[in-house]
């Protein structure tokens, strides 16, 4: 199964949180469970988008008003939950951050 891992913390750590997942990325395409993911920029260059009726009603930043923010994210296939919490818990940003683990809608489900 193909789980979304979204890796954050708090708003001001940023960058600094994801400097040493070079080394977890590395280690889990060793393992052959990691599939894709990427950091993303800066929570102040994103855009918020909805429509109602007709109109499109575009914002700055994201929606949550939260201190913490995801910034980045990875795609990994493993055999189960257990095993994506396992996965999740080994990520260096675990340690100061949150990693939330989502299951992925396959085209099956």
């Amino acid at each position: 199964m193909r789980y979304l891992l979204m890796i954050g913390g708090e708003d001001s750590a940023g960058a600094e949180q994801l400097k040493d997942c070079g080394g977890w990325s590395e280690r889990m395409e060793r393992r052959g469970v990691l599939r894709g993911g990427v950091g993303l920029r800066p929570k102040e260059e994103a855009v918020t988008v909805r429509v109602r009726g007709d109109e499109v009603l575009r914002s700055d930043g994201p929606f949550a008003e939260t201190k913490e923010q995801i910034g980045g994210f990875s795609v990994i296939e493993c055999a189960d939950l257990d095993e994506a919490v396992e996965i999740a818990a080994d990520h260096p940003v675990a340690k100061l951050g949150l990693i939330e683990i989502r299951p992925i809608v396959e085209s099956s489900d």
